[in-house]
């Protein structure tokens, strides 16, 4: 690879990086072609490793690495030689979001520590008296209004994480319809086994599929004995980091492999 082309992936990873765009770079690390680097900035592609058909496929990993916000290392056969490579892929993906509907309690408990932890975070609620900047300092983003005009406002990336709060049919329903038409990592909704179970059955004579209802995860966050506003907080949050990191979410003496945030090329 030339200086040239080198000093433009390095450019065009650092611009978007500095701009939080997700971006990310493949680095043959062993075998032919040692040193070779693809990168992937919202503009395209930049770069090429081996031939067109192994350059194709590194391409399509990274585009799994990016989605799946890991930097991994993986062995990948170059179709046209047979040959095996070892690649880095080297992931720089953006602050994930974190869409909280209902300006309740609970919500502001969950902003602060949603902040803590990086991601930014938008509030919603069609009541001004409680999504206020008063009420939720830390917010990155106050939206006033019905769920459908908040998602209608927003582009949200695949890393989006949402957690509805109203506990109110009128609220809740609409967020959980708009948010199963994006692509959100994440949808939580707040309420009983039988409140889900009721919501479950209206979104169905609403059209629903099982596949779409299948990605609500109600009564939210993980079995903590959470009582009060903060410690429902955590369990929104330990549920969010788990699906983020595609864990279980169980007590670390029941874990098999790898623990605390280790990865592995799987």
């Amino acid at each position: 690879m030339s200086f040239s082309r080198s000093d433009e992936i390095y450019e065009a990873l650092k611009a978007a990086i500095d701009a939080g765009q997700p971006c990310g770079s493949a680095t043959v690390v062993r075998g032919p072609g040692a040193g070779e680097k693809l990168a992937l900035v919202p503009a395209g592609a930049i770069g090429s490793i081996g031939s067109a058909s192994l350059t194709d496929l590194v391409h399509e990993a990274l585009i799994e690495a990016l989605d799946a916000e890991r930097s991994i290392t993986t062995s990948i056969m170059d179709p046209e030689t047979g040959e095996e490579i070892e690649v880095f892929f080297e992931i720089f993906p953006s602050p994930p979001v974190l869409l909280i509907f209902g300006a309740v309690h609970v919500a502001q408990a969950l902003t602060r520590l949603g902040k803590m932890l990086g991601f930014r975070v938008i509030v919603s609620d069609a009541r001004a008296k409680l999504a206020t900047e008063e009420r939720f300092p830390e917010a990155d983003q106050i939206i006033q209004a019905w769920p459908d005009d908040t998602l209608s406002q927003l582009e949200l990336p695949p890393s989006t994480y949402v957690a509805i709060l109203t506990h109110d049919p009128k609220f809740d329903e609409p967020a959980l319809l708009g948010a199963i038409e994006t692509h959100a990592r994440y949808i939580g909704a707040v309420g009983s086994r039988k409140t889900n179970a009721d919501r479950r059955e209206r979104l169905i004579e609403a059209g629903v599929s099982d596949e779409s209802l299948a990605r609500i995860r109600g009564p939210i966050g993980l079995d903590i004995g959470a009582d009060t506003p903060e410690e429902m907080a955590v369990s929104i949050m330990s549920e969010i980091i788990a699906v983020r990191h595609q864990r279980e979410g169980g007590p670390l003496t029941r874990a098999t492999g790898n623990i605390r945030g280790e990865r592995t090329a799987g």
